[in-house]
């Protein structure tokens, strides 16, 4: 077996958020993904006698799976606790409990402050693999995506359709490190948060990356090399389903929409998706897809991301 490379330590010493990677840790981190998904076998001992507290307040289907099966490919073991994180004794003696037990936290939360608040009281790296406002390792697994397929990122252009959310947020923001011309185009009402929107705008000035919002998903595609979408209502907005099915109804990427963008643009989702809503059946099976792509360098993202942190 090959020895494993020298590996690059996250200096934050966690991933509340996407900017606790530097831009060389970025860089690092898809460059070991890379190597990861290509010589899995070469990283099997990465975690060697670690345990990872996986703590999920929501359902999960891909983050779950490919966080367990990233620790236990590395020769971890993960742990896994489905509930209310501070609901049965305060979050601080939560975090204090898990940094004597184990080498490190995934959480999967209703809100960033859990997150935030683990990383505050424990003492051992704490991943966000999904709140309110961030979704970090979902986008390091597009980024990886969009590297496969188009080689050079800087220069590329992503249109995200539909809600300014948490993956909105994770996605203008690593665009912009990256020198990705990014798009939003959303309905009024629906937009990403102001203070996040600005700091992009402060990373793209400097990166030459350009930053778009509209109103308008067909100029919001025009010329695009990826269209990104999600689902019109997330976990937690299920009181508001029909009030955005109302106002989402012309933001929908079908194929005439996809014919607005590059020819040889791909289409992606974070999954899951709610075929007929945000995206049609046909996008989804057609060729530009690479919703499977996306998903399967979530487990090879993450492993990259639990050896820069832990190994």
């Amino acid at each position: 077996m090959t020895a494993a490379p020298p590996i690059t330590k996250i200096a934050q010493g966690n991933l509340a958020h996407d900017l606790d990677l530097s831009l060389e840790e970025l860089h690092s981190l898809l460059h070991l993904a890379a190597d990861v998904k290509r010589a899995p076998a070469t990283y099997s001992n990465g975690l060697s006698r670690k345990s990872i507290a996986l703590l999920f307040e929501k359902p999960s289907l891909r983050t779950r799976i490919t966080f367990e099966l990233a620790i236990q490919q590395l020769g971890g073991i993960a742990i896994l606790n489905n509930a209310p994180i501070g609901a049965r004794e305060p979050l601080k003696d939560v975090a204090r409990n898990l940094d004597r037990w184990v080498s490190g936290i995934v959480a999967r939360t209703f809100t960033q402050k859990t997150v935030d608040d683990l990383a505050r009281y424990a003492r051992i790296p704490v991943i966000n693999a999904l709140s309110d406002i961030w979704h970090p390792c979902q986008i390091l697994a597009d980024m990886q995506t969009l590297q496969e397929h188009f080689g050079e990122l800087k220069g590329l252009k992503l249109a995200f359709v539909g809600d300014g959310n948490n993956v909105a947020h994770s996605l203008m923001i690593t665009c912009a490190r990256l020198g990705i011309h990014f798009t939003l185009a959303y309905p009024p009402k629906y937009d990403a948060s102001p203070e996040i929107i600005a700091k992009t705008r402060q990373i793209a000035a400097q990166t030459g990356a350009t930053i778009t919002l509209t109103h308008d998903p067909n100029e919001g595609v025009r010329g695009a090399n990826a269209i990104y979408t999600d689902v019109w209502a997330s976990m937690g907005e299920e009181s508001e389903a029909a009030e955005r099915r109302e106002a989402f109804a012309d933001y929908q990427v079908d194929d005439d929409l996809l014919s607005h963008a590059d020819s040889s643009a791909i289409f992606m989702h974070c999954l899951p998706a709610k075929r007929g809503e945000e995206v049609t059946d046909s996008v989804m099976e057609s060729p530009h897809s690479v919703v499977f792509d996306q998903a399967e360098n979530r487990l090879h993202a993450q492993k990259a991301l639990l050896l820069m942190l832990l190994s």
